[in-house]
């Protein structure tokens, strides 16, 4: 395949068709942000020992003095997350879900995100202040870590409408270069050389996402059986290659980034539920996919009059990055691309089925979830497309 020819939008027609089937969720472009912005009073199946909590806090948190409020920040459907404000601190608290029912295998490991933050704390990654961390569950019935309230920006639709066009490429280029800075992070010397398990990251990834798909199937999806056999046997060269290691944070994308109030400078990379030691271009495509999938669907961008935006193209966003990390050329990652496209929609509607068996055992964090879960099908479907002409 020519060079030039996986950077166009790989979506077809019928690929666009069946996106825009899917629920307009937090995994979507959102015209009412509202939904997820902002915070909300704490929901009965998320709630706790609010006293509790608040004893604790004295004990373990310097400085902390209340009354303790709590309120529930509205985005998020995996881990809670919870905005914790007294008469002169606002902190927030991630948990892991209430008690309600089984948790699904390596799900909500708030202890790592807690590890990762703090390794990365003075890189050139920014991410919150970690201040404290709680594994002993008898203290509010599940396991949490409390980090500094990042008072910013934060965007759900990716076309960043009301912006100019020098201000969208300003918060590309943002995007960018935090991501590369990532990738670029020696994870040992930041006490990180123990945060994955050594071999090969795509085989051990589609085996996860694989297993755990089986494990939280509602309603069989005949794609995601031909995707389990399918992207084993076809994984690149590049993708086995045992020296490219990096911190990946699993979920990159715009609305896990807190800007600053007025600058186009990320101030916090959040959400890092699902990082671990792996191949950079794992994490690096599936930010790609938004240039790959609709508006309206999971915050694509594909189709847009990306020039009139003051959006970079796919091809000059894929330069900046190899040019910041050195890791490979463009004309390296053309032969693949369609397999990263693959594996990322496959991953993530692996993500979105857990979601569904949340639903339905009562597990999910927000009322969207619902919504959500029912985006795993033509997420899958979309996925064996790319797969088949690969």
């Amino acid at each position: 395949m020519p060079a030039n020819e996986y950077l166009q939008p790989l979506w077809r027609a019928d690929a666009a068709r069946s996106v825009h089937k899917l629920p307009v969720t937090q995994h979507t472009i959102m015209s009412n942000a509202d939904l997820f912005a902002g915070t909300r009073p704490v929901s009965a199946t998320q709630a706790f020992d609010e006293e509790a909590l608040s004893n604790w806090l004295a004990r373990h948190l310097a400085g902390f003095s209340g009354p303790l409020t709590v309120e529930s920040f509205k985005g998020g459907q995996s881990n809670p997350t919870y905005k914790l404000i007294t008469p002169t601190q606002t902190y927030v608290m991630r948990s892991k879900p209430g008690p309600v029912a089984k948790l699904l295998p390596s799900a909500h490991a708030i202890e790592r995100e807690f590890a990762v933050m703090t390794g990365l704390s003075g890189s050139d990654v920014p991410v919150p202040q970690m201040l404290c961390l709680c594994e002993d569950e008898s203290v509010i019935g599940r396991a949490f870590y409390i980090m500094s309230f990042m008072d910013g920006r934060i965007w759900w639709d990716q076309s960043l409408p009301g912006m100019t066009q020098s201000e969208r490429a300003a918060i590309y280029n943002e995007m960018n270069r935090v991501l590369a800075a990532l990738h670029s992070v020696d994870f040992a010397q930041a006490g990180l050389a123990g945060y994955g398990k050594p071999g090969n990251y795509f085989e051990r990834q589609i085996g996860r996402w694989s297993k755990q798909y089986l494990a939280s199937i509602t309603q069989p999806i005949a794609e995601m059986d031909q995707l389990m056999a399918w992207l084993p046997a076809h994984i690149p060269a590049m993708a086995r290659d045992p020296a490219m290691v990096s911190i990946v944070h699993g979920d990159y994308r715009l609305d896990n980034l807190v800007f600053h109030p007025s600058e186009p400078r990320v101030i916090a990379v959040l959400d890092w539920e699902l990082s671990t030691l792996g191949h950079p271009l794992a994490d690096f495509s599936y930010h790609c996919m938004a240039w790959h999938i609709p508006p309206g669907a999971f915050r694509g961008i594909g189709g847009l009059d990306l020039a009139a935006l003051g959006i970079p193209p796919e091809d000059q966003y894929i330069r900046q990055y190899c040019e910041r990390t050195g890791i490979a050329s463009p004309e390296q990652l053309a032969t693949d691309w369609r397999f990263y496209m693959a594996y990322n929609l496959f991953r993530m509607a692996a993500i979105l089925q857990g979601i569904a068996k949340r639903v339905e055992s009562g597990t999910a964090a927000s009322a969207q979830a619902v919504q959500a879960a029912s985006g795993a099908r033509p997420l899958a479907e979309l996925a064996w497309q790319f797969a088949q002409r690969a």
